[in-house]
């Protein structure tokens, strides 16, 4: 599985979404956590639909992409989306 943060270098949100990530990858060592900054990604950033930082998407190990948030998520969204990841 793997959780994407769309961030910006400027955006007090995604300290917070940052330290959520962190969070979840120590409970959940087999995520990936990948961060990609829209100002430098601009590719990714588009193709992926980003228009707000911060946004975070967790796909499962296909690809498939199981949910999405805009701002800043809580702890158990992100966990909850980890598991139907799995």
């Amino acid at each position: 599985m793997e959780l994407t943060l769309f961030s910006s270098s400027f955006c007090e949100p995604c300290i917070q979404t940052r330290a959520v990530l962190a969070e979840v990858k120590r409970l959940v060592p087999q995520a990936t956590v990948r961060e990609y900054d829209v100002a430098r990604d601009t590719d990714k950033a588009e193709a992926n639909g980003i228009r707000f930082t911060p946004t975070v998407i967790v796909a499962d190990d296909a690809g498939t992409e199981v949910f999405r948030a805009v701002g800043v998520p809580t702890l158990a969204q992100v966990l909850v989306a980890a598991a139907k990841a799995v």
